[in-house]
């Protein structure tokens, strides 16, 4: 009894102690399992994440070389409208030639014609510079006895500027007519003097317009060394008004229109001289000069085309 006693002691012992492990041991377990899930579903999260931080780059890094692939493209172009413009330069100097091509140009014949007008109205200015230096000296010897100091300084000026036209008139007879473009360009302009119209190109018309400025400036001068001598104002006793070619070359028109023109800037020139004032012109660099809208209304210049 004793011995079956113990053992069913043992046992009950045994079974106690083995029911009080499964109870500590299931616990635990039953603890760790509902964790385990979690910290196993978060892991496919944060794999998530870069998959998605690996999808954004991708379109936006492939489409960024897309662009600039473009733009070489764009850059490309720009040379292309550049190697237009130079075309479009080129293409300027050809507008600019068809005047030349279109300009018109007088007949042989005629040129020849002018030509000889020309060589013989040389050699009747050279004849008349002659004459008009030996009346120049008479008068300035007049000048002197009159006690006209400031006049006859002016006469000297005067005498000294013909006697360097006529040397220059002995080279104009070497020249090169056929190169010179007034005697093959045509008339362009037309002017009347003494009731009469006559016709001429734009170098014609620019020796007309120095005509006008020469007379202007030697009036000028005349009409001061009048007031400075305190005698009477009388432009047409000056021996400049009567000679009337200072400044002519004797090309492109006649001695008479030079003449003319000529006049009629020394009178204008000698009234603002005698009475010190600028009316009819203007002091620049050293020369008396007809002011622009006085020179319109002398020459009278009327355009033909």
């Amino acid at each position: 009894m004793s011995v079956s006693f113990f053992n069913r002691i043992f046992v009950a012992a045994a079974v106690i102690s083995a029911v009080s492990l499964v109870g500590t041991s299931v616990p635990a377990s039953a603890q760790q399992d509902p964790k385990k899930p979690e910290q196993q579903a978060k892991p496919p999260q944060q794999q998530a994440k870069p998959a998605q931080q690996q999808a954004k780059p991708q379109p936006q890094q492939q489409a960024k070389p897309q662009q600039q692939q473009a733009k070489p493209q764009q850059q490309q172009a720009k040379p292309q409208q550049q190697q237009a413009k130079p075309q479009q330069q080129q293409a300027r100097p050809q507008q600019q030639a068809k005047p030349q091509a279109t300009q018109q140009r007088l007949p042989q014949q005629q040129q020849q014609q002018l030509i000889g007008q020309q060589q013989q109205r040389l050699v009747q200015y050279s004849t008349q510079l002659d004459q008009q230096q030996r009346l120049g000296t008479q008068h300035a010897t007049q000048l002197q006895q009159q006690h006209r100091t400031a006049q006859y300084g002016f006469q000297e000026q005067y005498m000294a500027g013909l006697r360097q036209q006529q040397s220059a008139i002995q080279n104009e007879r070497n020249r090169n007519y056929g190169n010179d473009p007034y005697f093959y360009t045509p008339n362009s302009y037309r002017y009347s003097r003494g009731g009469h119209f006559y016709e001429t190109n734009e170098y014609g018309a620019g020796v007309l317009r120095q005509a006008v400025n020469s007379g202007y400036d030697q009036g000028f001068r005349a009409g001061l060394a009048d007031r400075q001598d305190h005698w009477a104002f009388n432009f047409q006793t000056s021996y400049a008004y009567e000679d009337a070619n200072y400044g002519y070359s004797g090309l492109y028109v006649d001695r008479d229109d030079y003449n003319y023109y000529f006049r009629q800037g020394f009178s204008r020139g000698y009234n603002d001289g005698f009475y010190g004032r600028y009316q009819y012109g203007v002091l620049a660099s050293g020369h008396y000069s007809v002011l622009a809208p006085v020179l319109s209304v002398v020459l009278g210049l009327e355009a033909l085309r």
